[in-house]
């Protein structure tokens, strides 16, 4: 039996869904999420590939499926099986019930609305966006040397580094607010 939340979710899915082109799509799933804000309509496998890629423990890898079963098992969550788990996040199966949402969302420490309301799932991104990028060490290292340093010298450091990634080719295709 669905859900009728999930009726409403299909709905809003099938009436933000971004519809690319062909030369657009990609063949197989698996790869990193975190980076940018989400494509309007991002399929629900998109929001859960996101969601292994950026929240794990600190010093390894994504979070495996049987650790995710289980995880949501001790937390008193639904039945869901590993399978099930590779499924959602690669968009074999995409209409699981409310409770298995929440259960994502909760073991992964985000708000089920993440999955159903696109204004928090973009906050909800950059959140993540922000946590893949704090892990690099170098990244924290400059960030947390530029804490109290003025907003004009902070502006000027901001200005060598979108200089610095025009240089290396990491701007292509993003909007700076210069």
């Amino acid at each position: 039996m669905i859900e009728p939340a999930l009726d409403v979710y299909r709905f809003h899915q099938s009436m933000t869904r971004r519809r690319p082109a062909d030369s657009d799509r990609t063949e197989e799933r698996g790869t990193a999420m975190g980076d940018g804000p989400p494509e309007p309509g991002d399929s629900l496998a998109d929001k859960i590939d996101r969601l292994f890629e950026t929240i794990h423990p600190k010093g390894r890898g994504p979070y495996s499926y049987k650790e995710v079963e289980a995880g949501i098992r001790d937390q008193g969550g639904p039945v869901m099986s590993s399978s099930y788990i590779w499924q959602l996040r690669t968009g074999k199966r995409d209409n699981p019930t409310m409770r298995h949402l929440e259960a994502l969302a909760g073991f992964f420490g985000v708000s089920p609305s993440y999955f159903f309301d696109e204004e928090e799932s973009e906050r909800i991104t950059a959140e993540l966006s922000m946590l893949a990028t704090m892990r690099d060490q170098q990244v924290r290292s400059v960030a947390m040397r530029a804490s109290g340093l003025s907003t004009e010298t902070l502006e000027t450091i901001k200005g060598f580094i979108e200089r610095a990634r025009d240089l290396e080719g990491l701007n292509r295709g993003e909007k700076t607010d210069e």
